[in-house]
């Protein structure tokens, strides 16, 4: 039976029994904490949790997961792979124990003919946990399985958690019998490879505390609604169903590694050694198509690393096989033509798919000759040495220069006996990281890999820029990407990165921000410009969307800026030279710049102090810029040496690397930086500087932000406006505005507080009464009520904790009381210690409240609080706090 088939039976018998068919999630996973699904029941979490209601009480699916933790035993062992496929039933608050073994016993069992998958009942065996006697009973006495084909094992195996606070409860394993040429037999307990694990179903019964491992956790108590999650693993079961030795011999993986032999010419099962590469090859490309299949990337962090990882190796594999050329294009597409039949979107996305798995294998390839050579070297130098680590550098270099997965150097310096010095590697990394941010690093890189712009550089050069002089001008097409894959042609909608061999638009760096704009081609397509790049020197990369029309590589093409963005970014650009120089002049030389950014009509500028700014100085600071802006100086622009700018005093500016020829701006006698971006033609054309003030943003680093032009007048027309609505309303003259205002504020919070005071004080002249009040609930002081609508939560505590001091310690006492705030009921509970050493614990009584109002709660066992949704239901809830109370106590 093919997989294919084996996920159609499986879905089709559980709809017909009244569950809902939810499709397969992403494997990019909706959890922050998970880079990918690693399990079939990661997508139904939150139902389990309670944090969402589930769609349907009974819900089937077929999860596609993948795991990495054990990437290096892929291939070397037959149990391994990262890709896999996870068949679950699952009932919230449905069936349960009986309800599920009957489902799984009926699935596996039943004939071909009648929808089941014809398994041998005699060949079952089952394992529960050694304390649930109840699904003993089940299997025994309601399924009819030998007393001799169960068993009871402990904790680790079969029971089951999250690893955190929350649902848990016993599983129950079905195991299918190989065989004896599968080694001893005594059932699973004794040999697990022989009496393979097939299906797990997990009953979900308990709430489990804190704790490590998957064994030291307390258990809470019961879970009020009972649920079923179960996993049945399909590749296992093909294995047994199609009669093969593993998983790589099913199906979906044997034919990727009969294409991966028709390309090399070696033969599975000839040699063990070509049998892991062959085992590697087949799971590790088969795991890659489904990951781009979902939207994953190549990328050197996070999932896009962990995809970049496993292509690479699977290439590695297929050279070690005797593979000289590209070969991804023919193993994809046999894994999309088979996985199609179960995932029919692979079919229609292959287009995609196989233009990033191919953008992918031609970057490894340039760099994997070379940086093997390096690393073959590296080793025999080290093994001359006498040496057994390869140093930290030399992993570095790999990675940094050629491409190398630090995985793949500790794997191929494994093979020759070697170990490699990881903490100098990471080391070195974390270095590199330091030195640019983290985003400034993705938007210059984009979803493309870099040998993508290297070779546009050394087919077509440099891109000229001619921004300087003009701001518009022809051009051509020669390089094109779109969604990050080289490109010959981009269509309508599509977003796209293009290189012109010239161009007026500055690309970001310097701290000066982009230009946007639009080019034309002449065919009429308009691309519009949102940022400018350049991931590797010289090449500028325009990032937009195409508007109109077919773009092609090639075609002629009109670049035109945004003109008013340009003289406004300028403006800010020329202010941060000012701002600069007046900051070296009041606070000396070591007012360094230390970064900057300067956008249309503002700026910040980044600088080295030691503690923060005066305010009087700042002030003089701007004051001298606004000086300098009134004296009209002429901006000029200059290329000359390097040598030649530092004997003019030039100063270099902030992250950028420099050659033999600079460009040097000046500022009439006041300014002269090594720069590389646009300014004005004169002082006076920036109108006005505004500083808004200053911050740290580290230690010995502080950051000022201000206004240029236009957007610094406006911002001053407003304070002026607010400045004379508050005369107005204080009457008085601006000069007086700080004290009145300050008298004022004295005044509203003298009032607060008499107003808080008197809110207490009437919370709590309810005491009294509400204690006259205290039911007797099985010897149990219970006090309930509703307090006046407002109430804020810390007055409702305040009452609480008050009502239950008034009660005798001696007596067992519960306090819960209820309000509404804002249109949402609220309560908190308390007990005092009489009535926890009877097993009455506040949080518990609060999530019962809680769940009656519509919501949740939780807190610690003598004080805790919850809320909820229906204020209408508070009745319901005190009668449920006290229908707990009666039944614990």
């Amino acid at each position: 039976m093919e997989s294919a088939e084996i996920r159609r039976r499986w879905l089709r018998f559980f709809e017909e029994r009244g569950h809902l068919v939810v499709p397969s999630a992403s494997l990019i996973a909706d959890d922050p904490t998970l880079l990918l699904v690693p399990a079939g029941m990661v997508p139904f979490k939150p139902y389990f949790l309670g944090e969402v209601k589930p769609p349907a009480q009974r819900v089937t699916s077929v999860q596609k997961c993948v795991r990495t933790p054990d990437i290096e035993e892929v291939g070397k062992t037959t149990r391994h792979g990262t890709f896999f496929q996870m068949c679950g039933n699952f009932s919230f608050g449905d069936y349960f124990k009986e309800g599920a073994i009957r489902f799984a016993w009926e699935l596996l069992t039943n004939s071909l003919e009648d929808g089941g998958y014809g398994l041998e009942a005699d060949r079952l065996w089952i394992t529960v946990y050694e304390e649930d006697d109840e699904a003993e009973q089940i299997w025994r006495d309601v399924i009819g399985v030998p007393a001799e084909r169960i068993q009871r094992l402990g904790k680790g195996p079969n029971f089951w958690s999250m690893g955190v606070p929350g649902p848990c409860g016993p599983c129950s394993e079905i195991n299918y019998d190989r065989g004896p040429e599968f080694g001893e037999e005594g059932g699973p307990a004794v040999n697990d490879e022989r009496y393979v694990e097939i299906w797990n179903l997990v009953f979900m019964q308990y709430l489990r505390g804190p704790g490590e491992g998957k064994e030291d956790f307390p258990i809470l108590g019961e879970l009020p609604t009972k649920n079923i999650d179960t996993g049945l693993g399909l590749e296992r079961l093909a294995m047994i169903l199609q009669g093969v030795q593993n998983m790589y011999e099913t199906d979906t993986l044997r034919v990727v590694m009969d294409r991966a032999t028709e390309l090399t010419g070696v033969r599975y099962g000839a040699d063990h050694g070509s049998d892991v590469s062959l085992r590697v090859v087949a799971d590790h490309i088969r795991t890659s198509v489904m990951l781009i299949g979902d939207g994953v990337t190549p990328g050197n962090e996070g999932r896009g690393y962990v995809l970049r990882r496993i292509m690479r190796r699977a290439i590695r594999n297929m050279r070690l096989l005797g593979a000289t050329g590209p070969v991804v294009a023919e193993l994809a597409d046999t894994v999309i033509t088979k996985m199609g039949e179960q995932y029919p979107e692979l079919i229609t996305d292959r287009q995609r798919i196989e233009t990033v798995a191919l953008a992918e294998e031609a970057a490894f390839l340039k760099t994997l000759k070379a940086g093997t050579n390096i690393l073959d070297t590296a080793i025999t130098d080290a093994k001359s040495a006498g040496g057994k680590v390869l140093a930290g550098d030399k992993a570095f270099l790999l990675h940094d220069t050629w491409g190398f997965p630090i995985d793949l150097t500790l794997e191929m310096a494994a093979e020759q006996g070697l170990s490699v010095d990881e903490d100098g590697f990471r080391r070195l990394m974390k270095e590199q990281r330091d030195k640019a941010k983290a985003d400034a690093r993705s938007k210059k890189t984009g979803h493309a890999d870099l040998s993508a712009y290297r070779e546009v550089a050394d087919n077509s050069g440099s891109t000229e820029f001619t921004g300087y002089g003009s701001t518009e001008g022809e051009s051509t097409v020669v390089g094109l990407l779109v969604d990050g894959v080289p490109s010959p042609a981009a269509s309508e909608g599509d977003e796209v990165e293009v290189v012109l061999d010239r161009t007026p638009f500055y690309a970001e760096g310097g701290g000066q921000l982009a230009d946007q704009g639009r080019i034309r081609l002449d065919s009429g397509a308009v691309i519009q410009v949102r940022d400018v790049q350049q991931p590797v020197p010289g090449v500028s990369v325009h990032k937009g969307s195409v508007q109109v029309g077919e773009v092609t590589l090639g075609a002629t093409a009109y670049a035109a800026i945004d003109v008013t963005r340009r003289r406004a970014i300028a403006r800010a650009h020329s202010a941060t030279h000012l701002t600069h120089q007046a900051l070296r002049d009041a606070l000396g030389p070591t007012a360094a710049q230390a970064g900057s950014e300067n956008s249309p009509g503002r700026f910040r500028f980044d600088f080295g102090s030691p503690a923060a700014v005066p305010g009087t100085v700042l002030t003089d600071v701007e004051q001298q810029i606004n000086e300098v802006l009134a004296r009209e100086l002429d901006v000029q622009a200059e290329v000359m040496s390097i040598d030649e700018a530092k004997k003019q005093g030039a100063i270099a500016e902030f992250g950028e690397k420099y050659g033999e020829r600079v460009r040097v701006v000046t500022i009439g006698d006041f300014s002269k930086e090594l720069c590389g971006g646009t300014h004005v033609h004169n002082t006076a054309q920036l109108g006005l500087v505004k500083l808004l003030g200053e911050s740290s943003i580290g230690s010995g680093v502080r950051r000022i932000e201000a206004l240029v032009g236009v957007d610094a007048y406006n911002f001053l027309a407003k304070e002026h406006t607010v400045v004379a609505q508050l005369q107005e309303l204080v009457k008085g003259r601006s000069e007086e505005l700080p004290e009145k205002v300050a008298a004022m504020l004295g005044k509203l919070k003298d009032a607060e507080k008499e107003i808080e005071k008197f809110r207490a004080e009437k919370v709590l002249q309810a005491s009294a009464g509400l204690v006259d009040s205290a039911k007797d609930v099985r010897g149990v002081a219970l006090v309930t009520g509703q307090v006046p609508d407002g109430t804020s939560a810390d007055d409702l505590r305040r009452l609480v904790l008050d009502v239950r001091g008034r009660i005798p310690g001696d007596r067992p006492a519960v306090v819960a009381l209820f309000t509404t705030a804002n249109g949402r009921p609220l309560t908190v509970i308390a007990t005092n210690e009489a009535a926890r050493e009877r097993g009455l614990k506040a949080g518990d009584l609060v999530r019962t409240a809680a769940k009656t109002l519509g919501g949740g709660g939780g807190g610690k066992p003598d004080v805790a609080q919850g809320g909820g949704q229906n204020p209408a239901a508070v009745g319901d809830a005190v009668a449920a706090v006290e229908r707990l109370v009666a039944e614990t106590a």
